[in-house]
């Protein structure tokens, strides 16, 4: 045993290891640096392979050499031991000063002496807001929100006119231009003219984006403080104005709409409903929904409420800091924005209304763009460590390269919202053009990331989840991929009922409808105990 002067605090120590191959006797000797830095197994393997050690002879070695490791550790810790109740003894350390680092220590580390983390703003609100809407204060809650959704719904109709009118001018003008060319004006004119109505477009776009986040922001503060203000006058038993504070407005939330609503009822959803049962032994009930809609539906907020729409409404509000959340699956492509498609419809919709408790939707955007170039940055460094490792996906990496802030087909970001009719949490996940022409099967990514989903689902209390047939509908057709993860759902959330809801787009007929309703029962048949209770 020796100290090693090229560094503090280190011994070499020679590990023997004796052992016979035929006729002849071996033996093995090898420095080893204490305390010990690396793995173990590491360790054994490349001794095994620099010193060509037989195979036969492995398992006995990793043996020794663990309980020699072991073994001088110990040595080590208990020599170290002695020398400090040494220095102890000899009053080099002082006693005051040692006990006095041991608790700071000993409470820095143990949870019960640790001093409780503060509540900030957001989970104040949270809880004051989740005590105030199941009371009866919550049906003037929701009148407030009614009362932002329509202001903020009146200043989106003004932009929209007056982008439609700006539009219209420069559709006339543009028209001019046109019959001008080749005559007075030349293709440089019509360039200079198409770049000066859309320089015009986005001065407007980005004067009505900005006075909507600022309106927007005034009525998430005003709310918040209005909230907190009730819940403090509530606990005041002698206020006298609490019952004005809390009194029901009725108009708002629709008798003026009651013909507008009844419109909205006769183009009511088709909708099956199936209960199943599933687990081996102690079986968990279900729900499956197949619904007729636009995805969006379960987004909107609608001016004019029917009574159905407001009890929706109320449940969404009720159930938004529970154990009973709503999520939806949007089928988007690999870029995190909200420029195009789906996306820019869902982002629209989402800014009708002031979310009152979570960021705006291109908030959380900029936040998961973030998220996902680190993870990228992350995983980039990793695989240049582990060159060897890489395998299979050298097609996947130069697509990363491409665009770092892409993701990847069966990926998915989440989006957390207040202000939806009827979802809590929205999952976008990223599908390529074998999902959108129907060439989908088991191994596809997309659903491979609809199993990571439920898995998300069911270890986050949410227990409606709606998702596109069409993401599912041609998988059925070749295997029983989605029915197995409704199996194993019952082993990763411990029994908990839970519904799904299957959703075909309006534009399919009355009956296709049925005819996709009655694939359900024999799909699942197969796998579980099925029970069906049709509503039309």
């Amino acid at each position: 045993m020796r100290k090693n002067k090229g560094k503090t605090n280190t011994i070499e120590k020679e590990f023997m290891f004796e052992f016979k191959s035929g006729q002849h006797h071996c033996v093995l000797k090898v420095p080893l640096q204490f305390p010990l830095r690396e793995n173990v197994n590491d360790l054994h393997g490349r001794i095994m392979l620099l010193h060509k050690i037989p195979c036969f002879v492995e398992n006995d070695l990793k043996n020794s050499l663990v309980g020699f490791i072991e073994r001088e550790t110990l040595v080590d810790y208990d020599r170290e031991a002695e020398a400090a109740l040494q220095r102890l003894t000899n009053g080099e350390v002082d006693i005051n000063t040692l006990t006095n680092s041991w608790a700071k220590a000993y409470s820095e580390t143990t949870l019960e002496h640790a001093r409780p983390e503060e509540p900030s703003w957001d989970e104040d609100f949270a809880s004051v807001y989740h005590e105030l809407i199941h009371s009866p204060a919550s049906e003037t809650l929701l009148n407030l929100e009614h009362s932002y959704f329509v202001s903020v719904s009146e200043l989106i109709s003004e932009r929209d006119m007056e982008l439609k009118k700006l539009q219209e001018r420069q559709a006339a003008e543009m028209d001019k231009v046109m019959q001008e060319l080749g005559k007075t004006l030349c293709d440089q004119d019509v360039n200079t003219v198409a770049a000066q109505h859309f320089d015009a477009q986005q001065v407007l776009e980005n004067k009505w984006a900005s006075e909507l986040k600022q309106v927007t922001g005034i009525q998430k503060q005003e709310y918040q403080e209005w909230v907190m203000k009730l819940h403090r006058d509530l606990q005041n038993p002698n206020n006298s104005t609490i019952n004005e504070e809390i009194k029901v407005q009725p108009g708002q939330l629709g008798e003026a709409g009651e013909a507008g609503a009844r419109l909205f009822e006769e183009q009511r959803q088709l909708e099956e409903s199936f209960t199943i049962h599933l687990g081996a032994q102690l079986k968990t009930m279900h729900n499956l929904r197949l619904v007729r809609s636009d995805v969006l539906d379960f987004c909107k907020h609608r001016r004019h409420s029917s009574s159905g729409v407001k009890l929706r409404r109320l449940q969404t509000a009720l159930s938004l800091y529970s154990t009973s959340l709503c999520g939806l699956v949007l089928l988007v492509d690999n870029r995190v924005n909200s420029y195009s498609g789906i996306k820019r419809d869902f982002a629209t919709v989402s800014r009708e209304c002031t979310d009152f408790h979570f960021p705006r939707v291109d908030e959380q955007l900029d936040i998961i763009q973030q998220v996902v170039l680190y993870a990228r940055a992350q995983r980039s460094s990793k695989q240049r460590e582990q060159p060897g490792e890489n395998g299979g996906s050298e097609d996947k990496n130069k697509i990363m390269d491409r665009n770092s802030s892409n993701i990847l087909p069966g990926e998915f970001y989440i989006t957390r919202h207040s202000n939806l009719s009827e979802v809590h949490i929205v999952f976008h996940l990223c599908v390529d053009d074998n999902v959108r022409s129907g060439n989908i099967t088991a191994r596809d990514p997309a659903i491979m990331g609809l199993r990571n989903i439920l898995k998300v689902c069911c270890t986050h209390d949410i227990t409606t989840i709606t998702i596109p047939l069409l993401l599912v509908i041609q998988e059925f057709k070749s295997s029983l991929a989605f029915p197995g993860f409704m199996m194993e759902m019952a082993s990763w959330d411990g029994g908990i009922s839970r519904t799904v809801q299957f959703l075909v787009p309006q534009s399919i007929s009355e009956e296709m409808f049925y005819q996709l309703s009655n694939m359900l029962p024999q799909i699942f048949r197969v796998s579980s105990t099925l029970t069906l209770t049709s509503k039309r």
